[in-house]
């Protein structure tokens, strides 16, 4: 089981921002948790498309904490495998 980061850095406001999803949901809130993110930014909550948009910062935390770095085509294949395995 793992945490997933993604090479976006989509703007928003001044903030660059990337995806951070995970195996599954109780490590996607864990992983939140430990660097500092709060629940309530949670993306398309209880779908197999839930995911945290997070700041460089936290996502250089969650990098830190062992979150496994993919590119975006990547990490959009690793949702795939997600969602497969959640059927």
């Amino acid at each position: 089981m793992a945490v997933y980061v993604d090479d976006m850095y989509a703007q928003y406001g001044r903030m660059k921002m990337s995806h951070m999803i995970a195996d599954t949901p109780d490590e996607l809130d864990a992983m939140a948790d430990r660097i500092g993110v709060d629940r309530r930014w949670k993306q398309r909550a209880g779908t197999v498309f839930e995911h945290y948009d997070v700041s460089i910062g936290a996502r250089a935390k969650a990098v830190k904490l062992g979150a496994i770095e993919l590119t975006l085509r990547e990490l959009a294949m690793k949702r795939r495998e997600i969602e497969r395995a959640a059927r």
